[in-house]
């Protein structure tokens, strides 16, 4: 069996919109009330999955989620004397951030040597909290292989979970032994901690995986108080590499020296508060970005193009590439819809360690398959989604439709 990295990302559903539904999402509380444009998101969002089909990566994707979501307006009673936020909610496209949908622990990493994946509550976020069963349904499908899969359902809401976003993975190469580590917040500052430490420890005990490669760390307060409402705004890791702000972590040297006792190969790429400030880097979305190994072997850093737009950020990252360090490629891509939504490159995707043979084909990404998907959005996807639209018959009738058509296309009817 042949472990390689797969990226899942999720497509952008038309009912994408801004309605700064997120506390503590600088992005998302900033745009709250433009107009979105729900077909260029989901059109740039193929666009990216391309790119990695071309580095001869491996890619799948996972679908919008239904919306609007009607047992949620349902179960709060809905109505016009409803706050328009708790309407918006149940119209969130925000599963299209599959770097929340799970928690993922490859098969080298666990007990029964069978890859486990826990959906994220999202407890913290009302828009949120109501997608793990839906997605949850298509993780049960994806990987239905239960020879080498293993899918839970969420961590209790007691402890917020919010997934992938708040983990990071050390190894020498996918396919070994690798170490995990849980990134979790503590309550009581100006936006809410999202993830639990006791959730972070409860999946690794769900997953089966070794106490001595499981490392706990405390993210900064001042991290979250500036926007970084996951760890992953502020820190990626791949194989052995940590790219980190050096404001990412509660305890810097404490983090860096509890990865390495578990990983001694570790690489730390640091980026300075001098060089590039944490409210830039989170501005920008440096750290939101796909650390990948190229089949080269090569080290690529896929950031988005406010990157390449920042004097600062730009200046370390060609600073980076004439070191000679781990990381040799940096590639802008266009998420612009994404990124105004508070999700970078990194939020659209999920990491999954496995044989893509294991995988249902359905969910794998093929030229065929983006070509089929491109022409449902181009011809179904709203162009455009003003927040007075949200609970309209005629938006959701199109949007509704849209998604169906996509199952359809991709011959997931089951999901409807």
């Amino acid at each position: 069996m042949s472990l390689v990295e797969i990226n899942f990302d999720g497509i952008v559903g038309p009912s994408h919109n801004y309605a700064g539904l997120s506390l503590g999402n600088i992005a998302s509380a900033s745009h709250g009330g433009d107009v979105s444009y729900p077909r260029a998101a989901a059109l740039q969002g193929v666009a990216k999955m391309r790119g990695n089909m071309e580095r001869d990566l491996a890619q799948g994707f996972l679908l919008p989620l239904p919306r609007p979501n009607f047992g949620l307006i349902r179960d709060l009673a809905i109505d016009a004397s409803a706050p328009r936020q708790l309407l918006a909610a149940a119209w969130s496209a925000s599963s299209m951030w599959t770097a929340n949908a799970a928690t993922v622990s490859p098969a080298p990493d666990t007990a029964d040597g069978r890859c486990h994946l826990t959906p994220a509550n999202l407890v913290t976020m009302a828009h949120r909290a109501q997608e793990w069963r839906d997605t949850k349904a298509q993780l049960d499908i994806a990987f239905g292989n239960r020879e080498h899969f293993a899918v839970h359902d969420a961590v209790l809401p007691t402890f917020g979970d919010e997934g992938a976003a708040n983990h990071m993975r050390f190894c020498e190469g996918h396919g070994s032994e690798g170490v995990e580590v849980f990134v979790y917040g503590r309550q009581g500052g100006k936006f809410p901690a999202r993830q639990h430490e006791q959730a972070s420890r409860a999946v690794a005990r769900i997953h089966g995986l070794d106490p001595a490669k499981c490392v706990f760390i405390e993210q900064n307060p001042e991290a979250i108080e500036a926007g970084a409402f996951h760890n992953d705004v502020v820190s990626v890791a791949n194989e052995r590499v940590l790219f980190t702000h050096e404001r990412a972590f509660a305890d810097r040297q404490g983090a860096y020296d509890a990865i390495a006792a578990a990983f001694p190969a570790l690489q730390v790429v640091e980026v300075p508060e001098s060089a590039v400030s944490l409210d830039e880097a989170i501005r920008s979305y440096l750290f939101n970005a796909q650390l990948l190994t190229l089949p080269t072997g090569e080290m690529a850093l896929v950031v988005p193009t406010e990157c390449r737009d920042s004097a600062s950020v730009w200046d370390w990252c060609e600073q980076m590439l004439a070191s000679n360090g781990p990381i040799r490629q940096v590639i802008p891509v266009d998420v612009k819809q994404s990124m105004a939504n508070g999700g970078g490159p990194a939020c659209l995707r999920l990491r999954v360690v496995a044989d893509p043979a294991t995988v249902d084909p359905r969910f794998m990404l093929d030229e065929m398959k983006a070509d089929r998907i491109e022409a449902v959005i181009a011809e179904t996807w709203p162009e455009q989604i003003d927040p007075a639209d949200i609970g309209t018959d005629a938006l959701a009738k199109t949007v509704v439709e849209a998604r169906e058509a996509l199952l359809t296309v991709l011959s997931l009817d089951t999901l409807a």
